[in-house]
């Protein structure tokens, strides 16, 4: 049988495990992408400024913000895998209850709740991934989880044209936002075949026989103080510069650019497939090198294309070019905080403490693109958006030079620790195995 790369090395667990968490990834990307694909449609059917389109982002971001925090706490206490079926329902419920909104005030609401679902699915479902997978491959496997947001995005890309052929626009985002129940299923896969994370199992197995939980400000105390501050930064303004390209690209270039429907899908077709290799890259680099250079290379390559991109005058050739390493570059950033800020933390607090950067970074990184929506009243929409993607990545970049280098950390004890247990003969990485991993139906 030919063999498929790292994937080829997982064992059963492994791979049930990594196929629930890029199908959750994938379909809640889909999910909150349709927002960014109707915009116009909103715009033009409710009456909403581009400034309140803008507050719609940063309402869901900030709702990301609070259920990733939020998820992590429940995940270190009651489960992963509990509480990423949790998630899941969350964000396919409130995505088609936003179909049956009809102003600003109640689309904001929807928007907030989908965004705790969708901002504690992506920091649970990163814990449980790098927690199954042996460290030898923990930084390609759990970076390219983050390709299936191109799958996601490329679903709701390819329904965009069909339900504009089929419907007026006024019903047309209300028949998109309905479609978002259809993730709701993958809970059933992952109740069925999903076993929990057996560093978890061992751990809490640990505070059965006497340990007490730790508190969850503990992620602000000592040692984790400085880790926890800096990964929240870097994530800030990682996702603070892609928010914005995700938020306002499909209505820069159709307004901005005026191209068609049809011919902004063939645009948004390039930066899927750039989203779909990115990560794959981020992994092999970070693997090789480490982390924080992987991190720092991916920032200079993904400023400089945004500045060519949005501010140089470029044609139209050009621009599906960049548009491609946009979502590569944008992908692979993203990527690496999954395996990162996971070896960051001790078991009993990792995935509180990953939940928090990862939500930080998207609360504090959801003021960019409502930014972009109040300057573009003023400036051309082009420029405001270069601008603050700009400024957004020149603090990730500051930050990555405080964390530590973790590649290769032990998840079962301190972070920075290399893992200790034995090589498996006929391993093709060498690696340690996966220690076994706890049965959960729950």
């Amino acid at each position: 049988m030919m063999k498929l790369g790292w994937y080829h090395d997982l064992d059963d667990t492994e791979r049930r495990t990594y196929w629930a968490c890029f199908a959750g990834f994938g379909l809640n990307a889909m999910d909150t992408t349709i927002y960014a694909l109707v915009i116009p449609a909103l715009i033009a059917t409710l009456g909403l400024t581009q400034a309140e389109a803008g507050y719609l982002a940063t309402a869901s971001l900030a709702g990301a913000a609070v259920g990733g925090w939020a998820a992590g706490i429940l995940a270190d206490r009651i489960g992963r895998v509990r509480i990423l079926q949790l998630t899941i329902l969350m964000v396919a419920g409130f995505t088609c209850l936003a179909a049956f909104m009809s102003d600003f005030w109640s689309l904001a609401a929807v928007r907030f709740l989908q965004g705790v679902g969708y901002g504690g699915e992506a920091a649970v479902g990163g814990v449980l991934i790098s927690e199954v997978i042996r460290p030898g491959l923990r930084g390609r496997v759990a970076a390219s989880v983050q390709s299936s947001y191109a799958v996601g995005y490329a679903i709701s890309v390819s329904l965009l044209p069909v339900i504009a052929a089929l419907f007026s626009e006024e019903m047309g985002w209300r028949v998109f936002f309905a479609l978002g129940i259809v993730p709701a299923g993958l809970v059933f896969f992952i109740r069925r075949l999903v076993p929990e994370s057996g560093i978890y199992m061992q751990a809490k197995a640990a505070q059965s026989d006497g340990a007490v939980s730790p508190p969850v400000w503990t992620i602000f105390t000592g040692r984790h103080l400085r880790r926890t501050l800096a990964a929240a930064v870097m994530s800030t303004g990682i996702f603070g510069g892609a928010y914005v390209m995700i938020t306002w690209l499909p209505t820069y270039l159709r307004t901005a650019l005026g191209l068609s429907i049809k011919s902004s899908t063939g645009y948004l077709a390039m930066n899927i497939l750039g989203s779909l290799v990115g990560p794959l890259l981020y992994g092999w680099l970070s693997d090789r090198i480490g982390r924080r250079p992987a991190f720092m290379t991916f920032l200079v390559l993904q400023s400089g294309n945004v500045a060519i991109l949005l501010l140089a005058p470029i044609g139209l050739g050009t621009t599906i070019v960049l548009s491609f390493f946009l979502g590569a570059f944008q992908g692979a950033l993203a990527a690496g905080m999954l395996p990162t800020f996971a070896e960051l933390f001790p078991t009993s607090i990792r995935a509180s403490g990953q939940g928090f950067c990862l939500g930080g970074g998207r609360g504090f990184g959801s003021v960019v693109p409502a930014t972009v929506g109040i300057l573009a009243a003023s400036l051309p929409l082009g420029t405001a958006m270069g601008a603050c993607a700009l400024c957004a990545y020149g603090v990730a970049f500051c930050a990555t030079l405080l964390l530590p280098e973790t590649a290769g950390a032990d998840l079962h004890g301190d972070p920075g620790a290399r893992d200790p247990r034995p090589v498996a003969p006929g391993r093709a990485d060498g690696h340690a195995v996966t220690p076994h991993l706890a049965r959960t139906d729950a």
